[in-house]
């Protein structure tokens, strides 16, 4: 049976040393803060800023909420966007994508500082993880994968990994993240050939689950004695929450394996604040 990743002890211990580097600020006369930038009422996003402002209140953090209508004109939002980045006070900012289909999300992303963008949206937080820098910060969900890995004593060092996905938000980040780590990488995708994807699959040490399809990644694309990551949050055909894995026909065969719900999810908040409280370190003199 599979050690169960779960990722509650893992924000958990995030949480208690955020809270910590929290109280240095605050003692220092710095309020570590956060903006949420939303438009409109999305379900997925308004979940989302709830499990936010919850973490965010047990860490220590302000939180000052920009709510907007669906309808906002592109060229007010991108005033709102440069008052925020102005305004010292503000540490971090969370943007709640996609974004409306008349807003252009690049202009969108490229209008927010580096140095406050939470979640990775920015080029520039794209060449930090790239380039190995401290400019602006990773995904949150990226790096919660390598978090839950390091927390249950996985090195990477050495290993190979796997990433099923290529996009900018986990797939590409988690894998120049394990490259960091001296894991040898191969990145699969909706267009890699089947027999490719098969053997890449069970041919890794661990596995990062990032496809967006609900139970796609079964023991035929899987090998044994493996640490699966499953990124993926799906409804299945039962109407209950699952991953990209098919948990119950992979669990006997892993060596530990992240359960959906309770496992990355729970880590990506965590790791927003861990960001805010680093962005306010940052402007420490």
């Amino acid at each position: 049976m599979a050690e169960l990743l779960k990722g509650k002890p893992v924000a958990d211990r995030l949480t208690e040393q955020n809270v910590a580097r929290a109280e240095k600020l605050k003692a220092n006369g710095i309020i570590p803060t956060l903006a949420i930038v939303r438009l409109g009422e999305n379900p997925g996003d308004l979940s989302y800023e709830r499990g936010a402002l919850k973490r965010a209140e047990a860490t220590g953090i302000a939180v000052k909420q920009f709510v907007f209508a669906e309808e906002m004109a592109q060229a007010e939002l991108l005033d709102q966007i440069a008052a925020i980045n102005a305004d010292d006070r503000i540490h971090g900012v969370l943007i709640f994508r996609p974004l409306p289909k008349h807003i252009d999300d690049q202009a969108v992303c490229d209008a927010l500082a580096p140095e406050k963008d939470m979640d990775g949206i920015t080029s520039g937080s794209m060449a930090g993880v790239f380039m190995g820098t401290e400019e602006g910060f990773p995904p949150c969900t990226a790096e919660a994968c390598m978090e839950i890995l390091d927390y249950y004593g996985v090195d990477l060092s050495g290993r190979k990994v796997t990433v099923m996905g290529r996009s900018l938000v986990i797939g590409k980040p988690a894998a120049m993240m394990a490259m960091d780590r001296n894991a040898t990488v191969t990145v699969l995708h909706s267009r890699t050939a089947l027999e490719d994807f098969q053997a890449a699959g069970a041919g890794a040490d661990v596995v990062i689950a990032a496809l967006g399809r609900a139970k796609m990644i079964g023991p035929d694309r899987l090998g044994r004695d493996q640490y699966i990551i499953d990124v993926g949050i799906n409804v299945d055909e039962d109407g209950k929450l699952c991953g990209d894995v098919d948990f119950e026909a992979a669990e006997p065969l892993a060596a530990g394996i992240t359960p959906v719900p309770g496992g990355v999810g729970s880590v990506t908040t965590a790791m927003l604040m861990k960001h805010v409280i680093q962005a306010a370190e940052r402007t420490v003199k």
